[in-house]
């Protein structure tokens, strides 16, 4: 039995080694994907949503202070919160918000646009009796849906860079 797992893992073991499969980030911070990130100014965004979704982006892109930037992203936001579950006084019992970004990468040397993206995604809130409780709610799940909006931006940056900077047609946003 014992015997029949250790074979089982060594053939799993060979198969990965031999599909191909490359770590994105080699090389760390000295590689070419996390050198062209770092080549990235994020463009100021309009809104909390927008300060939110930048610092996200800024932190994980490594951005450094006063170094030349190859590229500039821009980026525009929806942010919409939607009432539905109806109690019988007419109230809503949940929300849905809704964080979407559009998202374009332009090389700033060209000016030309070089990634035309989107990402996005949604949480459901629960609505109580309490105002503040819904307010803080609210703000809760902005500051979880702008870093997930976040990595979603930055991982498709960062698969562009791997590809040596080629666009390819964009994954569908996650949903979550």
């Amino acid at each position: 039995m014992r015997r029949a797992g250790l074979l089982a893992a060594t053939a799993a073991a060979l198969a990965l080694a031999g599909c191909g499969l490359r770590p994105l980030y080699s090389g760390g911070s000295a590689g070419p994907v996390a050198q062209t990130l770092q080549s990235v100014e994020v463009a100021p965004i309009e809104g909390r949503a927008g300060w939110l979704v930048r610092t996200a982006l800024q932190d994980r892109l490594g951005v450094q202070q006063g170094g030349a930037s190859r590229y500039r992203l821009v980026v525009r936001l929806d942010d919409s919160i939607v009432g539905f579950g109806i109690r019988p006084d007419d109230s809503e019992t949940r929300e849905r918000r809704t964080l979407r970004a559009r998202y374009q990468l332009v090389e700033t040397g060209k000016g030309t646009v070089v990634l035309d993206a989107t990402a996005g995604s949604d949480a459901g809130i629960d609505v109580v009796s309490s105002d503040y409780a819904n307010v803080a709610a609210e703000q809760t799940a902005l500051e979880r849906l702008s870093k997930v909006v976040a990595d979603q931006i930055v991982t498709r940056l960062a698969l562009y860079a791997r590809r040596g900077g080629t666009a390819t047609a964009a994954p569908a946003a996650a949903e979550r």
